[in-house]
């Protein structure tokens, strides 16, 4: 028998839903890794380069929408492949597949000399479809805690915010790793695999990879058809079936994304020639040091008068202050971070930085400290809200931020 003969492994519709899974997976985890790595420069440029971190977000969530369908429309057909075409279910792992790990690995280290004979699915395959509905699972339901925090926090305690940005954020990490440690080796490098392509297999590649498939296939033992009045009679069950779970899951999808108004509407959106996403500050800050009406100055106060016999009074020099009240942390300095810098670097302390509090701002983050006392101009935090942070500080806002480093940043 030649071994060139082709075999169907995958038909249209199998290769279709798997491009959307390669698409939508691939946007989650370019927009997910710049949103969690925010303080790279890569990722600065990138959130840029998409229109802003609010059109980031949204680019995000619409892929894990297309990603929560998809997963809808797979249940729906899985459904109607066992029921229906009675087909085997051959993606449960057994006993079977832990006996061809271990003599897969035993014919790799040359232990034994007899490859492993396996079904439609083996080991390999069926360890990574599982890992994907894990993943499916852990994150949906972190990122609709993260989609919708007020709900989360009315229902669990507060703590399950920053544990579900956590967990998300992290199986992202692996998911793209395993992706393309994993799948891109078996599939790609190790030898290249048209079935999701062209929908077929070689026999040798089936022998190779699903010898007791082939075997099955080339003896003719394959699942007998329905007679069209079981079939008729199946679908009459099915079908109704089939689309009650379909519109209960996509009007519970639908709930889930539109429920809640946060992060994502903070910025109303313009329509027309207007960029949809501009910073708050339009013009680069300058680089000269603020003017005397908003950053404090030395100015000298009344000479006192001089008594015979006494020594003058010495002149003392009284800071002025910005508008926004004393320069310290206590003084309004904290209130600044804990509007604009909350979100992200709170209690979530992304990039390990926590500024909503006196300690945990002067301790910095993961890439050292961001406040140098008296130097405000060296600051690394100064120096990102002038290059266009994606949270910038008002004018005022910087203008006391700056004061009070200047001031050598007190606390009370």
């Amino acid at each position: 028998m030649s071994e060139n003969k082709q075999y169907l492994r995958f038909d249209v519709a199998r290769r279709f839903e798997h491009l959307l899974i390669i698409l939508s997976f691939t946007v989650l985890g370019l927009t997910g890794l710049i949103q969690k790595y925010a303080t790279a420069g890569i990722s600065d440029f990138l959130i840029q380069a998409l229109g802003g971190i609010e059109f980031t977000r949204i680019i995000h969530r619409t892929a894990a929408a297309i990603f929560l369908l998809e997963a809808v429309y797979h249940l729906v057909v899985l459904g109607y492949k066992l029921y229906i075409r009675r087909v085997q279910a051959s993606m449960l792992p057994g006993v079977k597949d832990v006996r061809d790990v271990i003599q897969y690995m035993g014919f790799n280290l040359g232990l034994t000399k007899d490859h492993p004979k396996m079904g439609r699915y083996n080991f390999a395959e069926k360890a990574e479809y599982w890992a994907m509905v894990w993943g499916l699972v852990l994150m949906g339901l972190t990122g609709l805690m993260l989609w919708n925090p007020i709900t989360t926090a009315n229902i669990l305690p507060g703590q399950f915010i920053p544990a579900a940005k956590s967990a998300h954020g992290n199986e992202g990490v692996l998911a793209v790793l395993a992706i393309i440690l994993w799948h891109f080796y078996y599939v790609h490098i190790k030898k290249w695999n048209w079935s999701m392509i062209k929908g077929t297999l070689s026999r040798e590649e089936m022998q190779e990879e699903h010898a007791l498939e082939l075997g099955a296939i080339e003896a003719g033992q394959t699942v007998a058809p329905l007679t069209p009045a079981e079939r008729k009679k199946r679908l009459i069950i099915y079908i109704p079936i089939a689309a009650v779970v379909t519109l209960i899951l996509a009007f519970g999808i639908f709930q889930f994304l539109t429920f809640e108004k946060t992060a994502i509407a903070t910025i109303p959106l313009v329509s027309g020639s207007i960029p949809a996403f501009e910073r708050q500050t339009p013009t680069p800050f300058p680089t000269q040091a603020p003017t005397a009406t908003l950053a404090p100055t030395a100015t000298s106060a009344p000479k006192a008068t001089e008594v015979p016999g006494q020594a003058a009074t010495p002149q003392t020099e009284t800071p002025l202050t910005p508008s926004g009240g004393a320069v310290n942390w206590t003084g309004g300095v904290e209130k600044i971070f804990q509007d604009n810098c909350g979100t992200c670097h709170g209690a979530a302390a992304t990039a390990g930085l926590e500024v909503t509090t006196y300690a945990g701002l002067m301790k910095g983050g993961n890439s050292g400290a961001v406040i140098k006392a008296g130097d405000p101009d060296n600051s690394t935090l100064v120096k990102k809200m002038k290059a266009g942070h994606p949270k910038t500080f008002s004018d005022a806002d910087l203008a006391t931020v700056m004061a009070w480093i200047k001031a050598d940043a007190p606390e009370k």
